[in-house]
């Protein structure tokens, strides 16, 4: 049994916006006790993590470290149309992930009791993200 459907996300600006409980809907709507629950993200500046839910400053952290690693408006870059975060944005995509599995169990994400999943928006300005969620048992 395969079940899919979309979720738009946002309007979202840069920083991790948690799709947990959206996503354990999509799960609740699918009828699947047990499987898995593939996420694809229709985007090359977003990206997918999973990471911890209970401390905010995890999340502030994350932020700040891959800003001083990935730089907006680095003049090295050729890509710059759509402004100094437009190839900063996929670069950070390109060292995350746009896809995720995930088990599960019990008609909900088999996530870590510390565990949400993210969309980790890389551009400043808002954007609206498209995510397929396909639900298999």
């Amino acid at each position: 049994m395969l079940y899919r459907t979309h979720l738009h996300v946002g309007p979202v600006t840069r920083g991790l916006h948690d799709l947990t409980a959206r996503l354990n809907q999509a799960v609740r709507d699918s009828g699947v006790d047990e499987g898995l629950c593939h996420l694809w993200l229709h985007h090359t500046s977003a990206s997918l993590v999973v990471q911890e839910n209970a401390d905010p400053a995890v999340l502030v952290d994350l932020e700040a470290w891959m800003s001083r690693l990935v730089r907006d408006g680095d003049p090295a870059y050729t890509h710059t149309e759509e402004g100094p975060d437009d190839m900063a944005g996929h670069l950070r995509a390109a060292l995350t992930v746009t896809s995720l599995t995930i088990p599960v169990a019990l008609g909900r994400l088999d996530l870590g009791t510390w565990q949400a999943v993210y969309l980790w928006e890389h551009r400043v300005a808002p954007h609206t993200r498209r995510l397929t969620v396909s639900v298999t048992a």
